[in-house]
């Protein structure tokens, strides 16, 4: 039997489709923002608004290119608009253009870089020859290899992934110790494994002092990897061998996985901490199917990219979840979900 649409249904869906046709421009003038370093520049000027004269000026842009950018992300809240001396309009940050700083605490800047390069989006364009019989990997097709070996062979894009990790960790991290702090106390050394190039790690050393810092990843991450302090690097293999420590962290990698993968990781992490007083800490996104909250879209969103980027990957519930933990030998586990993208789940042996 055919449902039935109302009229303020039809005009709706009339006026939503226009958002999926012109998609693409929101990333596309966002990027073009932070290239052009406006909200870097806006920040420079200490409060002040700054006309469209002297915005374009200090950029070195066209003032009628740059009216019209500006008015389409001020549509979108990026940045506002306020009235100044003489009947003139000038232009101030937001909370939200703070976060494309290049430099800024909080930026996020890095990652909308990595995920609106060409590499990263040419998989898209094969996400329905993945969703077909075949299920051919979208990245491998569009890269003849896989995103690691990709990287690994490409020290550019390897860059951008750093980069995009470590803006994401600083905005991760306080999240996790500002929420759920005690998860870190009494552990006197852990290893971060997939940790990228150490920031996630010294940012959590330098919060909780007592722990010893072991980051662990492939060896053409660590070779590009920031001194910290308290913070040793480690290259290796994770489906191989992880360092011993007190306790094991996983930030965004398991979902870079299926579930034989991230049982043969997790098992892993089981064997480097001991087995009485050892855990292991998740953090990574948790779809409730039954209930929603303010990142669920995200959370949905990270499950495309998965399906794009990753040969298996994928976002997981909450029976996924316990279904994996279960089949690598952890007995016992807690989900701890906070205003984030990610849950904190500590699994124990």
């Amino acid at each position: 039997m055919e449902a039935k649409c109302t009229s303020e249904e039809e005009a709706q869906a009339q006026m939503d489709i226009w958002k999926y046709v012109f998609g693409f421009t929101e990333m596309a003038v966002v990027k073009c923002a932070i290239e052009l370093r406006i909200a870097d520049v806006l920040e420079s000027h200490d409060g002040r608004p700054m006309t469209l004269s002297e915005l374009s000026s200090a950029l070195s842009c066209s003032p009628p290119i740059l009216y019209r950018i500006m008015r389409f992300l001020i549509h979108r809240k990026i940045f506002k608009e306020i009235s100044v001396c003489h009947e003139s309009t000038g232009y101030v940050q937001s909370p939200l253009s703070r976060l494309l700083m290049k430099n800024g605490d909080n930026s996020m800047a890095a990652f909308v870089l990595l995920e609106s390069s060409p590499v990263m989006l040419a998989p898209w364009h094969g996400l329905s020859a993945r969703a077909l019989a075949t299920g051919a990997s979208a990245f491998t097709s569009a890269h003849g290899e896989d995103v690691w070996r990709y990287a690994s062979a490409n020290l550019a894009h390897n860059k951008l992934i750093n980069d995009a990790m470590a803006c994401h960790a600083r905005v991760a991290i306080s999240a996790i110790t500002g929420s759920y702090a005690d998860v870190f106390k009494g552990i006197g050394s852990l290893v971060d494994v997939g940790g990228g190039d150490g920031t996630t790690l010294g940012i959590l050393v330098k919060k909780c002092p007592w722990i010893r810092g072991i980051n662990f990843d492939l060896p053409h991450v660590i070779s590009s990897a920031q001194n910290w302090d308290g913070v040793e690097h480690v290259g290796g293999n994770m489906f191989e061998k992880i360092p011993k420590a007190d306790a094991a962290f996983l930030m965004w990698v398991l979902h870079d996985w299926g579930d034989d993968e991230c049982i043969n990781i997790l098992k892993k992490c089981r064997e480097a901490i001991p087995g009485d007083t050892g855990k292991v800490i998740i953090a990574e996104a948790v779809i409730d199917e039954g209930e929603e909250d303010k990142y669920k879209d995200v959370g949905l969103a990270l499950d495309m990219v998965m399906m794009a980027h990753t040969d298996n990957g994928k976002e997981r519930t909450f029976k996924e979840w316990k279904n994996v933990l279960g089949a690598a030998g952890f007995t016992r586990y807690t989900f701890k979900h906070f205003q984030a993208v990610q849950s904190v789940i500590e699994a124990y042996p």
